[in-house]
């Protein structure tokens, strides 16, 4: 069986959508601090962005340092990547 490839771009729509969602359910959760269902939803959308960083830090690199991995590094490779940005179709 074939497994689904995602595209970088795809990728980072999707790290930038759930990361989104994250920020506004926070707001919510300022003013509500003891909505159950909010602090679960918070829990699950937090689980599946740290799943989608981890899965692009695999593929392309880290896009934070949560996800970058130490434990073999002969150099400080968080910065011999692009920024996501001077990526095709990117700002420049």
């Amino acid at each position: 069986m074939a497994e689904n490839k995602i595209s970088k771009k795809e990728l980072l729509q999707s790290i930038d959508q759930v990361s989104f969602a994250i920020d506004d359910l926070l707001l919510f959760l300022d003013t509500h601090p003891c909505e159950k269902r909010a602090l679960d939803y918070y829990g699950e959308l937090s689980l599946r962005r740290n799943e989608l960083l981890e899965k692009y830090a695999g593929l392309y690199g880290p896009l934070t340092i949560d996800t970058g991995n130490d434990s073999c590094l002969n150099s400080w490779q968080w910065m011999e990547q692009p920024f996501p940005w001077e990526q095709e179709g990117g700002c420049r």
